[in-house]
């Protein structure tokens, strides 16, 4: 539904652009237009983020998801610096506009694309808020074009369209940077913000058989899914049924701190690790 409001959106901003002659209008049309691109994509790639494991992927498709937010955040970027280019000579010689256009597109924008960011906003995956912030984005730049169209109109400020045009790229660009930021630091596997690994030893210790643990890595999938792999030291051996039981129980502990898949080594406390 975000992606066909969108879209359906962006012809109706380039035509009323024209007509209204609005730099602005004509900027976010390029921007919404990235924006269908990039939401198309993401609704193709979050699907098929929910494909199951193969021998392919052997940890499934959840990374696919992360790889529409990069795409959809390179597209922003790219119109947000084409806006830029184009707005900030028209801030110093200023062309006139149709302000009553602009106000009536202004308030169709804000209700489309309120509607949009009303549909999108449970999302929860790296994919499905950075759309959404987009979205939300787009919200909050009509509803400075509604302003900017009163301004012109009350005191023939027509400065205002081309300023809004770069305020409204500034603030995309930032945005953009956040998010890119963030998903490369997933791809590169860092440890998620959300993990703090010296609770996760402790938690693990309170487990009477562990006495320490070691070659702790925690990376995430795709800002949702988590995965851990750790070595358990146990004070002395234990047959296979109780080790299965320690296991059941560090892997449950994970999970109350929000990690979804974890690969557990046991190992005596007079062992050698040459990972270590």
């Amino acid at each position: 539904m975000a992606f066909f409001l969108n879209l359906g959106f962006t012809c109706i901003e380039f035509i009323g652009g024209l007509f209204t002659g609005s730099l602005a209008i004509l900027s976010d049309a390029l921007h919404d237009l990235g924006d269908s691109v990039s939401i198309g994509l993401s609704w193709y790639f979050q699907n098929l983020s929910e494909k199951k494991r193969n021998n392919t992927f052997s940890y499934g498709y959840k990374r696919f998801s992360l790889l529409g937010a990069i795409i959809n955040a390179v597209v922003l970027l790219v119109g947000s610096v084409i806006i830029i280019s184009r707005a900030v000579p028209q801030v110093l010689n200023p062309t006139e506009v149709n302000e009553k256009g602009m106000l009536y597109i202004a308030i169709f924008g804000v209700l489309v694309n309120g509607v949009a960011v009303l549909r999108l906003r449970k999302g929860s995956s790296i994919n499905e808020r950075v759309i959404s912030l987009h979205l939300l984005e787009d919200v909050l730049g009509w509803i400075a074009v509604l302003v900017g169209s009163l301004l012109i109109m009350y005191f023939d400020w027509y400065f205002i369209d081309p300023l809004l045009s770069v305020l409204i790229a500034l603030f995309i660009i930032y945005n953009v940077f956040v998010n890119i930021k963030k998903s490369f630091s997933i791809i590169l596997q860092a440890t998620p913000e959300e993990i703090d690994l010296e609770k996760v030893h402790k938690r693990l210790r309170t487990i009477p058989e562990v006495i320490e643990v070691h070659d702790c890595h925690v990376w995430s999938m795709d800002g949702e899914y988590h995965v851990l792999s750790a070595h358990l030291v146990l004070d002395k051996s234990y047959d296979l049924r109780l080790q299965a039981a320690i296991k059941k129980r560090a892997k449950y502990l994970l999970h109350e701190l929000g990690i979804e898949h974890s690969t557990l080594e046991f190992e005596l406390k007079d062992e050698h690790c040459k990972d270590c």
